[in-house]
């Protein structure tokens, strides 16, 4: 037989292997998606338990207006309490989502920033990242009322000041999914789908 004409062979032999191999691959990569379920924001085993009163404190904000963080809402609205510093650097990645959820979601959710620290360091800060549209508060009892140990971390907070969620927030799907575990009535969407892990089989 010519060599040209067996190396030809061959060299389609490997290439459908290889296509053989890949679509193996894609299949196995398929299947992983199904089972892995989306993560969500981390709930640290401390701080106040969800379903339950929130910690109330008021505090006020670098305007001079007053926040009853925990007590009903004359508004109807949630409360997003997020747990901000200006030397977090996954805080300022999520600056847009911030300003993207506060104005997808205005209709149900206020948005407050909380911080600790020198007055100056957090206006700097402001400024730097264009966080003026918000409510911000500087408060180290506030932090300290939610057990926060490391950020950036969020609270959501029900009208009727009911703790409804919390937890390390990385991410877009982090946050969103505070208010998927809001909409679902669950701690956590871990929670949720550990749940329906254990459901039985139909």
């Amino acid at each position: 037989m010519d060599p040209l004409i067996v190396s030809q062979v061959l060299l389609w032999l490997v290439v459908i292997a290889l296509a053989l191999t890949v679509l193996a691959l894609a299949r196995q990569v398929g299947v992983l998606h199904e089972r892995i379920a989306p993560a969500g924001a981390l709930m640290m085993g401390k701080g106040p338990t969800i379903g339950e009163a929130a910690p109330a404190i008021t505090v006020l904000d670098r305007a001079g207006r007053a926040h009853a963080v925990g007590a009903p809402r004359t508004d109807g609205r949630s409360l997003l309490l997020m747990f901000v510093s200006p030397t977090c650097p996954v805080c300022k990645t999520l600056t847009p989502v911030l300003r993207s959820s506060r104005r997808s979601e205005e209709g149900w959710l206020e948005i407050v920033l909380a911080s600790d620290g020198d007055e100056a360091t957090q206006a700097e800060y402001i400024a730097r990242e264009q966080l003026d549209a918000f409510p911000f508060v500087i408060s180290t009892p506030l932090g300290l009322a939610y057990k926060v140990g490391r950020l950036p971390y969020a609270v959501l907070i029900d009208a009727d000041g009911t703790l409804r969620a919390r937890g390390l927030v990385n991410s877009r799907e982090h946050l969103e999914s505070l208010f998927e575990a809001k909409r679902l009535g669950v701690a956590s969407l871990q929670e949720y789908f550990e749940g329906r892990a254990r459901l039985p089989a139909a």
